[in-house]
């Protein structure tokens, strides 16, 4: 699993001119599901996420996660994530689990981030979105959970 995370003052998604998520202060987590992810993934990179330092204390340093400030998230599936643009000038998406694995599995990502007690916005899995946000810093960070390459 791959995610962008960035630390935002708002966001929201809008699919066909309806908001499906919005958050306040918090994160926008952009959520990457590749192939060979699994539950244990799932739970490892929520919990990191979850307790990722990256909001200000009160001396100005990066001390606080989002579980410490109780921050909303707003997560969105982005298969894009997961591109390799290595050769030529088309992305693969190879590494990209199909959308039976993958929704489930961001399904989960949410679950177990609200199991920990935050609030979670989604956009919706699949849909053409329009993603709006106001980074706060900017801060921008990309967190992957590894897991074992396939064999082929």
């Amino acid at each position: 699993m791959k995610v962008v995370l960035q630390r935002v003052s708002s966001a929201r998604v809008v699919v066909d001119g309806e908001t499906t998520g919005a958050v306040g202060k918090g994160l926008l987590l952009l959520l990457g599901v590749l192939r060979g992810d699994g539950e244990a993934d799932v739970a490892r990179l929520a919990e990191r996420v979850a307790r990722y330092r990256v909001f200000r204390d009160d001396e100005g340093r990066m001390n606080l996660s989002a579980l410490d400030l109780g921050a909303g998230m707003l997560v969105v599936s982005q298969f894009t994530l997961a591109a390799d643009g290595r050769k030529g000038r088309r992305p693969s998406f190879e590494r990209a689990a199909p959308p039976e694995i993958a929704q489930p599995l961001y399904e989960r990502f949410v679950d177990h981030l609200r199991g920990l007690g935050l609030e979670c916005a989604t956009g919706r899995f699949g849909a053409l979105m329009r993603v709006e946000l106001v980074n706060d810093g900017p801060v921008t960070f990309v967190l992957e959970e590894p897991h074992p390459a396939p064999r082929p």
